[in-house]
């Protein structure tokens, strides 16, 4: 672990590099798959969305200040990081300057590399898997990072589970608790291009040095087996022979959902969100605007899979289902698909939910069944 030492060999203050992405995750509840790019983020701010990663970044400080108070903060100028360490009860240094129009990837970089220079101990870091890999790409292995979920992809095992967990294990790793040991976290990103396609395709871009405790940081997603995925399909084949007439169902993003279309012969979208109706596909690819307005009108059913090696079903690549679809729908008719191996690679550890309503996310802890094949299923806990 690294130390800042003085002249003389003693240990100084820990210093703590902030960084945030103030248009992460802008594109997920809007149906846009993430923000990479200004096009993006346009068309994102046309179809309303509006920025959430500064709410996320101030209730990872709190966090963290609740930890360790024994910290200096560099932090991103203005909405890169430096206001919300104020409005989380911070007195940041800021490092540079923010040009007028939303920040970009050179902005991220930029920043990054001076926090680097000035030698701090920790980058906690606010935003998705495009934002993380591009603070690698700035800084290599020679600042451990963490990164505090604020993204539509995060895919990557730099992350917290939460807002909350990032900001607590980053205290811990700052006040050089031994629970908070460093390890080599994988860095992916999706390409959004391919998602718009109905493509998946997924690029490792490196390991970044993170800080880690097994409950607190999420790990990079998994795959299952071709034994498991049979099951899968029939548990799939189930649900679809016992849709209930007048019933909407809600299908999240991914391949374990997409089945229950196949079972049906009808079309879907690969990482979007889509519905179905008396066995008719009557949304493709809505966004959460249009989930509110459909599921207002019939009951509902929200079918969703758990992220392999992460354990979310929740926050993580379907945020379209946001937390006033999941209150309208009821929380007793979120139906879950998965496979074993998906659940054994969690070790153990419970589901987790990440709605954006820490309220929501309380009365969502408990246990909920998983089908995972024909007239089998199991019950796990929502962390």
């Amino acid at each position: 672990m690294r130390r800042s030492l003085t002249a003389d060999g003693g240990i100084t203050t820990p210093t703590l590099g902030f960084l945030v992405n103030p248009v992460a995750g802008m594109g997920g509840s809007v149906g846009l798959k993430g923000t990479d790019g200004p096009g993006i983020l346009r068309e994102a701010k046309l179809r309303g969305a509006m920025p959430g990663a500064e709410t996320r970044a101030v209730r990872a400080l709190k966090r963290l200040s609740t930890t360790t108070s024994s910290f200096r903060v560099l932090a991103g100028p203005g909405e890169m990081g430096s206001t919300a360490a104020r409005v989380a009860g911070l007195k940041p240094e800021t490092l540079g300057r923010l040009n007028s129009g939303d920040s970009t990837a050179a902005d991220t970089q930029t920043t990054a590399r001076a926090m680097a220079e000035r030698n701090v101990d920790l980058i906690l870091f606010v935003g998705g898997d495009g934002t993380a890999r591009d603070v690698l790409a700035a800084v290599g292995d020679r600042v451990p990072l963490l990164g505090v979920p604020a993204g539509v992809k995060m895919q990557s095992a730099v992350f917290g589970t939460s807002p909350e967990n990032a900001g607590y294990l980053a205290g811990l790793f700052l006040a050089r608790s031994p629970a908070a040991k460093l390890r080599e976290a994988e860095v992916m990103d999706l390409d959004e291009g391919a998602i718009r396609e109905d493509r998946l395709s997924a690029r490792l871009y490196g390991y970044a040095v993170s800080p880690f405790e097994r409950h607190l940081v999420q790990n990079a997603k998994s795959g299952s087996r071709a034994g498991s995925e049979r099951d899968l399909d029939a548990a799939a084949r189930q649900l679809a022979n016992t849709m209930q007439a007048g019933c909407l169902y809600i299908l999240g993003p991914g391949t374990t959902t997409r089945r229950v279309a196949d079972a049906l012969g009808l079309p879907s979208t690969l990482l979007g969100v889509d519905v179905i109706l008396d066995g008719q596909l009557i949304g493709a690819d809505v966004d959460e605007h249009a989930l509110l307005h459909l599921v207002g009108n019939h009951e509902a059913r929200i079918v969703v899979s758990i992220l392999g090696g992460q354990g979310s079903l929740f926050g993580r690549g379907n945020q379209q289902i946001s937390s006033k679809v999941i209150e309208k729908a009821g929380l007793d008719n979120i139906l879950v698909l998965a496979s074993l191996d998906k659940l054994i690679a969690l070790h153990n550890s419970p589901l987790r939910v990440d709605t954006g309503d820490s309220e929501l996310d309380t009365r969502l802890a408990g246990y909920i069944r998983v089908r995972t094949g024909d007239d089998r299923s199991t019950i796990l806990r929502i962390a």
